[in-house]
């Protein structure tokens, strides 16, 4: 089979085909970010890198049986600004479109966040396929909402593999069973404001070492110094339900929070462990958060045997 990705990172794709038993003869990538390409390079040496998608003649390439993509998704986000097609980033939908027309293969897949309605359906209207939603937390830890527009046969959504946070933490513990969706930014670290009132940027708890002093969380008054015991001398029960319902949050002079480690991150994404070492911390979770979740596309890509 020859696959064209576009849009590659760190090659999420391949690893969802080797995955689903999909035999590869050649894996063309579109990918320009240099730290996805080592990674991609090191764990598939024999992957074909294109560049820039929108330098790809579409008659440089032999017969492509497969084109899938995640076209950048920022101008798309609910979390983001959603400026949608008036996006460069998003603009670059087109270029997946492009390539389709021109190679005309027997299966694409298009993988993109939750947006609003106008903009799903200029992407169902040029691809001529309804989407599929699938969140992540089926196959791991993770709460990660994501719409495929594939013409790959796919008869149910992945079974429910019953995997929680606590299961794949290093160390620590966390308030609750899934993740926060991770993205590109997580490198940058949380606080308490945003992962309790925005729900972002996943946080695992500790009593020993850890990057913050304890502190306490009051509803209109941001964060102050200090913490309360409960009377059994142990920390109480951190939770959004606490947050939501009670005055304040409260923690041991030991309580001290962290981001997820790399290793934790690849795991979230189903991502051999180790995948990424090949760079920079920062990198690694640069490209964890813009990547698949690899079992959700192994489970679409099953579909190929059909």
């Amino acid at each position: 089979m020859n696959v064209l990705s576009l849009f590659d990172g760190m090659s999420c794709g391949q690893l969802a085909l080797e995955r689903a038993g999909i035999p590869i003869d050649n894996y063309f990538a579109a990918e320009i970010d240099k730290y996805a390409v080592q990674v991609t390079q090191a764990n598939f040496p024999e992957t074909v890198q294109l560049g820039d998608v929108t330098a790809i003649d579409p008659d440089s390439l032999p017969d492509i049986d497969i084109l899938i993509g995640g076209s950048p998704c920022q101008g798309f986000s609910f979390a983001g600004k959603q400026l949608n097609f008036d996006d460069p980033r998003s603009k670059l939908f087109w270029e997946y479109v492009r390539l389709l027309k021109a190679l005309k293969p027997k299966y694409f897949l298009l993988e993109n966040v939750k947006m609003k309605k106008e903009s799903m359906n200029v992407i169902t209207e040029a691809l001529g396929v309804e989407p599929i939603f699938i969140n992540s937390n089926l196959v791991s830890a993770q709460n990660r909402q994501r719409y495929y527009w594939t013409n790959i046969p796919v008869d149910k959504l992945p079974d429910d593999k019953g995997i929680v946070l606590a299961d794949i933490l290093e160390d620590g513990h966390v308030d609750r069973d899934k993740s926060h969706c991770i993205d590109a930014n997580y490198f940058k670290g949380g606080n308490l404001k945003s992962y309790f009132e925005k729900h972002r940027r996943q946080l695992v708890f500790s009593k020993d070492g850890g990057h913050l002093q304890p502190k306490i969380l009051q509803k209109g008054r941001g964060f102050n110094k200090g913490g309360l015991k409960a009377q059994d001398g142990k920390t109480p029960t951190i939770s959004t339900s606490s947050w939501q319902h009670n005055n304040h949050l409260t923690y041991d002079e030991g309580m001290t929070w962290r981001k997820l480690t790399p290793l934790e991150c690849e795991r979230l994404q189903t991502v051999p462990e180790g995948y990424t070492d090949h760079v920079s911390n920062t990198q690694r979770y640069k490209m964890l958060g813009n990547g698949w979740t690899v079992d959700v596309v192994s489970h679409i890509m099953k579909g190929l045997t059909q």
